[in-house]
């Protein structure tokens, strides 16, 4: 996967002023463009996409600075139709207008080239095992909510709390298979995951695929597959979150396996009164690599 990442990181040098062709170069090492940006963003702390706008911005600013070409032969260069749509980029990379930093000689934020190693310090430990699941079904209730990485989603929060107590209980008696128990479900998540990107939660329970879903619940069709389930123990979700972060960053590197497209899941074992604290396991679809 470092390679792979490191691959990538050169395509786009090669080719600034023009979308790179992930899915080509996917197929070439052969991953998957869903896991090969999945990756890139958890472990870059930024989308692909985001990466390829920083770069071009910090090497186009030498050719605004230098001066040898009008701005509109520059903005083409680097892949924009008009001197607006370059002026629009740049502006939010470097926070100030091309005839601005042309003229004052700045100023300018640099994004380095990034290179990709993989380190091994063995300070999140991985409990994890593998499990073959039939296609089953999610139901319960959902919602679109922003991404964020760190720390209480609130949106998520307010969309439980909103629900009555025996909402709760009705879903417990509904579950029927695997994961089990009442669930945090995160789909349509864009593979980039972007910091405020949208996603569908889901709170609800597994059901077998021949369990109908009921008119007035949500409902998620899992294809059959396997999953890599992580067990994470302390406080909640700081110990989820690391644990999540840690799949990025040390377990897909150092396993030959590949995150394919499927809802990701946290099933909540045992937990604190107030959930300061929780034992949970996070489902996440994989295939071979």
């Amino acid at each position: 996967m470092i390679p792979a990442l490191n691959h990538l990181v050169d395509l786009v040098e090669e080719h600034l002023g023009a979308e790179p062709d992930v899915p080509a170069l996917a197929a070439a090492l052969g991953t998957t463009e869903y896991h090969l940006r999945r990756m890139f963003s958890s472990l870059a702390g930024m989308p692909l996409s985001e990466y390829v706008r920083r770069r071009r911005m910090t090497v186009a600013a030498s050719d605004v600075v230098r001066g040898g070409d009008d701005l509109l032969s520059v903005a083409v260069r680097y892949g924009y139709g008009s001197t607006e749509a370059f002026g629009r980029a740049f502006r939010a990379v470097h926070g100030a207008a091309p005839r601005d930093v042309r003229r004052d000689g700045g100023p300018l934020r640099t994004q380095p080239q990034l290179r990709f190693r993989l380190t091994v310090e063995g300070s999140t430990p991985m409990d994890t095992r593998f499990a073959d699941r039939p296609a089953f079904r999610l139901i319960g209730h959902a919602t679109r909510v922003p991404l964020i990485h760190e720390g209480v989603n609130p949106h998520i929060r307010e969309h439980v709390a909103a629900l009555p107590p025996e909402a709760h209980v009705r879903l417990k008696a509904l579950g029927d298979t695997d994961p089990a128990g009442l669930l945090q479900v995160c789909d349509d998540l864009a593979p980039d995951s972007a910091q405020g990107s949208e996603l569908t939660y889901l709170h609800g329970v597994a059901v077998s695929a021949a369990t109908p879903a009921p008119d007035d619940l949500d409902a998620i069709e899992v294809p059959a597959g396997t999953w890599a389930v992580f067990r994470s123990s302390g406080a909640f979700p700081d110990a989820l979150q690391t644990t999540w972060a840690a799949t990025a960053s040390e377990w897909f590197p150092s396993n030959p396996w590949r995150l394919r497209p499927g809802p990701s899941i946290v099933a909540v074992l045992e937990r604190a009164t107030d959930f300061s604290t929780a034992t949970s396991e996070l489902w996440l679809p994989v295939e071979p690599a």
